[in-house]
């Protein structure tokens, strides 16, 4: 921290843990005002859509699993029913059971990791889970015996937790037998059971007061909580196709990041658990609904650092669905749909722990890809993180630059942004004159 004798204040923090990726936040403040918020993201970019173009539709799971180790689930499964979508196959309906079974499992794995690992220590005083863990070694366990019943399902599903191998552009490899399925279920009845425990202990947090401004975005579902399909909904009555994702969203370079920046025409939109629990809270459980209003949550909330219980009862729902799932499963006649190439476009979007994921894929009659088009849901947020952090410092420039940099790091760990996968820290300054 510097002081000039002109009166200008400049904060500056090296590293941000408990976020995935590289990259900084810079707070310009003049005469008692927040002039500019930037987060800045200056990782390399990693060319995944340039990769896949000349590549077989085949290989578009294997590689589009890489994009990240925590949600390889997501970019798989939009990946897959964009080809799908451009071939024209309609896959088996006991397939896309598997599908959201595999996806419950992501859902349960990544909402535990953020809960306890990332988030958590923040509300609680700590610097990390270690140092949590050291007070209350119980409670971290339970979050990381949690986490291993959602890779536990990616294990038996996909082949592996990190980067599944058996899925397949038309379905899987191979299709579990029922066998096959009956210890997961034992550990999910035990996992169900402890994330109730978790929305009952997150729900005791203190939550600063803040509320989200703009267009809250998610898929939607008639009949289920929308996690693989659906069509895109917004709080302020959007309805479309996902084919119509270009035509309403699109992705801009900004100066400061060498990370796209989301954009809507129809002005700042946020992706994520509380646009998915305020569009879709009618199509949840009767057990869900009744732990949100133990816990006091409404049919809708609006305030981001809450996103941690409306993530706790995320993974309850994932665990009362995966069982759902199981109790019903009989295995498919065949694993996978044929899958002809047929040239055209085609587009997909599934629900990533983050939010909202949608890829676009033009291939040929021979199944070469010509253009690949990705956008994660960290680069949809990212104005919204930043608009809102302009809100959140203007009224918190009282603080001294240690608490204001600890609860700025806080605001931005409500997203569990996404910024990459390889290294874990962001560079925060503010500038006041």
């Amino acid at each position: 921290m510097t002081h000039s004798n002109t009166g200008s204040r400049t904060l500056s923090v090296a590293s941000l843990a408990r976020v995935e990726g590289e990259g900084s936040m810079h707070v310009v403040v003049r005469d008692g005002s927040v002039q500019d918020v930037e987060l800045r993201i200056f990782e390399p970019p990693r060319f995944f859509e340039a990769f896949l173009r000349g590549r077989s539709y085949t290989e578009v799971p294997d590689i589009t699993a890489r994009i990240c180790g925590i949600c390889p689930v997501a970019y798989q499964m939009s990946a897959c029913q964009a080809i799908e979508d451009a071939c024209g196959v309609t896959i088996d309906a006991q397939v896309r059971a598997l599908r959201r079974l595999l996806y419950c499992g992501e859902w349960i794995e990544s909402h535990a990791l953020h809960i306890y690992l990332l988030h958590a220590p923040d509300f609680l005083g700590y610097e990390s889970s270690i140092e949590l863990a050291r007070d209350h070694r119980d409670i971290v366990e339970r979050g990381l015996q949690l986490k291993k019943v959602g890779n536990d399902i990616l294990n038996v599903l996909g082949g592996r937790a990190i980067h599944p191998v058996n899925v397949r552009v038309g379905g899987f490899y191979k299709a579990p037998a029922v066998a096959d399925l009956a210890p997961v279920a034992e550990r999910l009845r035990w996992a169900r059971d402890a994330a109730i425990d978790t929305a009952r202990w997150v729900a005791t947090f203190e939550f600063p007061d803040l509320m989200l401004d703009g267009d809250l975005v998610a898929l939607h579902h008639d009949r289920e909580y929308a996690i693989n399909d659906g069509r895109i909904a917004s709080t302020s009555g959007l309805d479309i196709t996902v084919s119509k994702f270009p035509e309403h969203f699109g992705e801009e370079h900004v100066a400061h990041s060498t990370a796209l920046h989301g954009r809507a025409r129809a002005g700042a939109f946020t992706v994520g658990p509380l646009a998915r629990y305020n569009l879709n809270f009618d199509q949840l459980p009767t057990i869900v609904k009744q732990v949100a209003a133990d816990v006091g949550l409404g049919r809708t909330c609006r305030n981001p650092f809450k996103s941690i219980i409306v993530r706790a009862l995320e993974v309850v729902f994932a665990c009362d669905e995966a069982l759902r799932i199981i109790d019903a499963y009989e295995p498919p006649a065949r694993p996978s749909s044929d899958m002809p190439p047929r040239g055209g476009t085609g587009h997909g979007c599934t629900e990533a722990p983050r939010g909202l994921l949608y890829h676009r894929y033009t291939i040929d009659a021979e199944g070469i890809i010509s253009d690949a088009v990705i956008v994660p849901p960290t680069a949809q947020n990212q104005p919204s993180i930043e608009h809102g952090l302009h809100k959140f410092v203007q009224d918190r420039l009282h603080m001294d630059d240690l608490e204001l940099t600890r609860q700025c790091e806080q605001a931005i760990r409500n997203y569990d942004p996404c910024i990459s996968c390889a290294t874990h820290f962001l560079d925060l300054s503010v500038d006041r004159g």
